[in-house]
């Protein structure tokens, strides 16, 4: 490969690491002059990647969101799949989240704005088990206009078509079905809702929604809805039950008797990324709250097992509920406490001999 080639690739590496370049400090980092860089930037701009300069006794360049994607043979329908597919890593469990997410951010960058308002708007909460993958996927266009429904606060128009196999994986009745599809939620038909959230379960998506029709709170799978060409009105989005879409989920999906029969069903806020969380939590639900915080609602069979299974992340955290749960952490502090200042034990005494 030619020795320009390979410091092209080598610019374009490094304009997509960090915001800002000075110009002097990437003439350092290719040990090139700052002319040779202003022609490597020049090449590139040819190529049609986003350049920018940047003004100042520091000027330099930047790697800026253009009219159209770079020459990466990316259409739009592929550049949100692969968006989605980044954003929902954490369902894998294959511990490649912090990757996904700078991968993320550095195809984020170089979209058309009308690519990125379509991914921004596509908010997800992803939910445990992960299970053994989906019967049939989720269409990544209509995950977009779910999201962008959800965003806008507009009412959803869209078709709803019932299981084509009773008592296949997911359907009424099925085992594992989600509490709203065994109530006979999901009738086919067209129907009209107010869109409030997006999450994943056991390998499927799920649109959590007020439906019109039927004046209560549903739960549709996203692979059997078809939206209407066109959005209804505005509306104001209700409260859910229980105040947060986690502790809905968990209530909906696992029952109102806490996680798989466990009694014991708590909340907390971790600090720590809902990437990081999700990889080491299979029956919890997690919410991101922000790139370094995150709730989590779990359960266990007792509240000093719970706490105690908290603790294992290893980091800050507040108890949103309950109050057993904040009395099991008080108990364990107290056990701990006393084990770190009780002394080392001595060695055990021999069996005294007869």
């Amino acid at each position: 490969m030619p020795k320009t080639s390979v410091r092209l690739l080598t610019l374009l590496s490094l304009l997509q690491a960090r915001r800002d370049w000075p110009g002097q400090v990437l003439a350092e980092r290719l040990e090139v002059s700052p002319r040779t860089v202003r022609r490597d930037v020049d090449r590139l701009r040819e190529l049609g990647y986003p350049v920018a300069a940047t003004k100042g006794p520091d000027g330099g360049y930047r790697l800026d969101a253009g009219t159209e994607l770079p020459p990466l043979l990316f259409d739009d329908d592929q550049a949100v799949a692969l968006a989605v597919a980044l954003q929902t890593v954490t369902t894998t469990g294959a511990g490649i989240q912090e990757a996904a997410a700078r991968a993320l951010n550095t195809v984020r960058q170089v979209m058309p704005a009308r690519l990125r308002h379509r991914v921004d708007a596509l908010r997800v909460t992803v939910a445990g088990p992960a299970g053994t993958g989906p019967d049939t996927d989720a269409d990544a266009r209509v995950l977009v206009t779910l999201g962008a429904a959800v965003q806008a606060r507009e009412v959803l128009r869209f078709d709803y078509t019932r299981a084509s196999v009773p008592g296949a994986p997911g359907a009424p009745g099925a085992p594992g079905a989600p509490e709203a599809a065994r109530a006979g939620h999901d009738a086919a038909g067209s129907r009209r809702a107010e869109p409030h959230h997006l999450v994943t379960w056991g390998g499927r998506w799920y649109l959590v929604a007020w439906d019109l029709d039927r004046d209560d709170w549903r739960t549709f799978r996203v692979d059997r809805i078809t939206p209407r060409t066109s959005t209804g009105p505005r509306f104001t989005p209700r409260d859910l039950p229980g105040g947060e879409v986690a502790a809905f989920v968990a209530d909906r999906f696992q029952g109102s008797d806490g996680f798989g029969g466990r009694p014991c069903t708590g909340e907390v806020i971790l600090d720590l990324p809902a990437s990081v969380v999700s990889a080491y939590t299979r029956d919890g639900v997690v919410e991101e709250l922000g790139p370094d915080r995150c709730r989590l609602v779990l359960g266990a069979w007792s509240w000093p097992g719970l706490a105690a299974g908290l603790g294992r992340f290893d980091a800050d955290l507040q108890v949103v509920g309950p109050t057993e749960l904040k009395d099991a952490f008080a108990l364990l502090a107290r056990r701990y406490a006393a084990a770190a200042a009780a002394g080392p034990a001595g060695p055990a005494a021999p069996p005294t001999s007869r």
